[in-house]
């Protein structure tokens, strides 16, 4: 993640996390350390995964002292061990106390969304299909966890609703079909965007690309579908699974050629990669 991005965007959310754990003061850093000091504590990995978010554990800190330094041994991306060293945080004690759980908030979530993403993005190895993930994050840890995503070696699907048409169910309804709704999007829509739309039948299927949809969407279907699916589309449009794809379950559509696969497990069951900060120390 970029300084300038950083800035312009993580910075609001990274704030509000740092005044949801301290809204007034820290009363147990303040108790044992009511004057500054300078000192340093260890980034410590406590099991095997990809890190990720450091970066943003880096800047939690920086939030509250600009001055303080985090060394990395590791950069994001990289495949970290169980009682692996990883950084060291040196500054003002209090911040270091003050900002640690939600500086390893980020880092924990993030690492963990960066290792199930390369344990599925492996299942994928040596095939054309792309994995995408989904819209479905934490409220307000969007911008975190699709980047966490690619660390792991996923790919994002669009960022927001503003970051491209994708026409489900429910517009499908409102506008009175899957020609209409394509139609009405045709006419919206810069050219620049691409139209998708979501399928739960062959016959939709087959309205999708009698109008021209550029990518679609095989939703809920079963692998026999999905094959008739593509085999329907014959390369004129391209085409994504998604519907609660897993990694126990993704093998079932690698066969299938399909070009994307979405997974929204990706963000919102991904458990956590243990880290802890320990050994904090005063440098005299």
């Amino acid at each position: 993640m970029n300084p300038i991005t950083m800035q312009l965007v993580a910075d609001k959310y990274i704030r509000l996390a740092l005044e949801e754990d301290i809204n007034s003061e820290d009363v147990s850093t303040n108790a044992v350390m009511p004057e500054a000091k300078p000192g340093e504590v260890d980034l410590i990995c406590k099991e095997d995964g990809i890190i990720a978010g450091l970066p943003v554990f880096a800047r939690t800190f920086q939030l509250l002292d600009p001055e303080t330094k985090v060394e990395c041994s590791v950069k994001d991306g990289d495949a970290v061990t169980k009682g692996q060293h990883l950084a060291t945080v040196k500054g003002d004690i209090r911040v270091l106390l003050s900002g640690e759980r939600t500086a390893l908030n980020y880092l924990q979530r993030l690492s963990g969304i960066a290792t199930y993403t390369r344990s599925v993005a492996k299942l994928l190895e040596g095939t054309k299909t792309t994995l995408l993930d989904t819209r479905k994050t934490t409220p307000c840890m969007r911008i975190f966890e699709k980047y966490a995503v690619r660390m792991g070696g996923g790919s994002n699907h669009r960022y927001n609703l503003s970051d491209g048409v994708m026409l489900k169910d429910n517009h499908i309804n409102a506008a009175g079909g899957v020609k209409e709704a394509i139609a009405a999007a045709r006419a919206y829509a810069p050219f620049v965007r691409k139209i998708e739309v979501e399928t739960e039948t062959l016959e939709m299927v087959r309205e999708a690309v009698e109008a021209g949809a550029d990518i679609i969407m095989l939703d809920n279907m079963t692998t026999e579908q999905m094959a008739e699916a593509i085999a329907i589309i014959d390369g004129r449009a391209q085409t994504e699974c998604s519907g609660n794809i897993t990694r126990e379950n993704i093998r079932k559509i690698t066969d299938l050629g399909v070009d994307f696969v979405s997974s929204g497990a990706l963000t919102h069951s991904a458990p956590i990669l243990d880290l802890s900060l320990k050994h904090l120390r005063v440098v005299e």
